[in-house]
């Protein structure tokens, strides 16, 4: 797909009468893309009125009705998908490709949850024989959608099916990094439904706060950093609202003494630098059998060296500090730095594929989610002492075992305390899977079939005759 000079999202020039101005610059160039108005409290309180009062009736649509819409939204998503893709390309700085596959594994969700919502079911009792026991799903009410701008069409396509599938509203408030990217996603899906029961507010931090804070949202769904997320559960336990949260991670790679030492390394590096190590799940810390070591970190240097040509940039100049500071305390505290390390000169917010040797598991860089591209390698003396270091962290998002052992496959599934476990391969996993994050890393199904749960309520239904007598018959 080729990459065109005009960004689909901008009102670059636009007065506007706003308190508070949001710019939105590219990180591939650092140029203005958009001034975004940001809104104040009575805009956030109309937002969550407008979805309340849509979600009476909608609540009322038949389920099939709810999947037909979403699955023509879908339609409209695919034929529009270049739009959307540029813009986000635009916006984060991910390759124009990947934006694509982002937006289309978008629209495949919306398929999914238009395909299970009109079967998603509950249960009947056993009671008396006159009487009739139920437990019915129902709605919560309205949603509020925090959505993250790293994958922010195949993520928020989660969330607001879902939702909207089992009857919710929802107010979406996507991240002020790709605000034209959610705008644009929520005005394609929201054209095939009724007006009200889904609504898009762009902002700040201070905005999606205003949202949450208002009690009229019965559930708020975070996708994001913890530091957040930890705020939104804050705000939730005054409010009495659900929360959904995925936090960050600080995933643990364990590459085994039993494994080819340069298929690992194209893991590591594949785990580390996909998507610039912008991946929720990317693999933040490496602990290597001392066997392989030496092997491992060659040739995962030499794919470092590599995947730097094809990184995107990072989000911004922010990120790419903290990324930065975190190499160079690492330096300071003893480890070495193979390759990369440093920030390039020219525009743009990049930097490069970096491996990091002679790590320790107390280092900011071990303990603290990085998300950029480095790979920071700990040497370890055997499997135990790797599982326990891996296991050792405050988050629980996901891991990775790279092994050939059975036993040790088998243990590291059992022990490690994340919610997702991936045995041999970085990525992939069978559709339909659904982990609870743990610990810092969040709470509750973020997607597959038991976001459905996540989002209903159940009720308990007891219908009995009108006279005791009617019992007897």
């Amino acid at each position: 797909m080729a990459v065109t000079d005009t960004y689909p999202g901008g009102m670059v020039g636009d007065k506007h009468d706003a308190l508070d101005v949001l710019d939105v610059r590219s990180p591939l160039d650092g140029r203005l893309l958009d001034r975004i108005p940001v809104p104040g409290p009575v805009d956030c309180i109309r937002a969550v009125a407008t979805a309340r009062q849509a979600q009476r009736a909608w609540a009322r649509t038949a389920p099939v009705r709810r999947g037909e819409l979403l699955h023509a939204a879908a339609d409209m998503l695919r034929e529009r998908a270049e739009g959307l893709a540029t813009c986000h390309h635009w916006e984060t700085g991910r390759p124009v490709d990947d934006a694509m596959a982002g937006v289309r594994a978008g629209a495949d969700t919306l398929r999914q949850y238009a395909e299970l919502g009109p079967v998603h079911r509950g249960r009947s009792l056993l009671g008396g024989w006159s009487a009739t026991d139920l437990a019915v799903p129902e709605p919560r009410g309205v949603v509020l959608a925090l959505t993250p701008w790293n994958d922010p069409a195949a993520i928020a396509c989660g969330l607001l099916g879902a939702a909207l599938v089992t009857g919710n509203t929802v107010v979406h408030k996507p991240s002020e990094r790709a605000p034209a990217t959610g705008r644009m996603l929520t005005e394609l899906i929201a054209e095939h439904l009724p007006a009200g029961v889904l609504t898009c507010v762009l902002g700040n931090g201070a905005t999606g706060g205003q949202l949450a804070e208002n009690p009229a949202v019965d559930v708020i769904a975070h996708v994001g950093a913890t530091t957040t997320g930890r705020a939104v559960a804050a705000v939730a336990a005054r409010t009495g609202a659900k929360v959904i949260l995925e936090n960050g991670g600080n995933d643990a790679l364990i590459v085994d003494d039993d494994v080819d030492p340069h298929w690992a390394a194209e893991q590591a590096a594949l785990g580390a630098f996909a998507g610039s190590g912008q991946v929720c799940t990317s693999v933040e810390r490496i602990f290597v059998h001392r066997r392989i070591a030496a092997d491992f970190l060659t040739a995962l240097t030499a794919a470092a060296v590599r995947w730097t040509d094809r990184l995107g940039p990072l989000v911004d100049d922010d990120l790419r500090a903290r990324v930065h500071a975190h190499v160079e305390q690492a330096r300071d505290a003893g480890a070495t730095v193979s390759t990369g390390g440093t920030i390039p000169d020219g525009p743009g917010c990049y930097y490069p594929a970096t491996v990091l040797r002679d790590c320790r598991p107390g280092m900011l860089i071990m303990t603290e989610e990085t998300f950029g591209p480095v790979a920071p390698v700990c040497v370890v003396a055997g499997f135990d002492e790797a599982l326990c270091a891996a296991a050792d962290d405050d988050h629980g998002l996901a891991a990775t075992v790279l092994t050939s052992s059975m036993s040790h496959a088998q243990r590291a599934w059992r022990e490690l305390p994340v919610g997702t476990v991936k045995i041999n391969a970085v990525f992939g996993g069978a559709p339909g899977g659904a982990a609870q994050p743990r610990r810092a890393s969040g709470d509750g199904y973020g997607y597959g079939p038991e976001l459905l749960d996540e989002l209903t309520v159940r009720k308990v239904v007891h219908i009995a005759p009108p006279s005791p007598e009617d019992d007897l018959r």
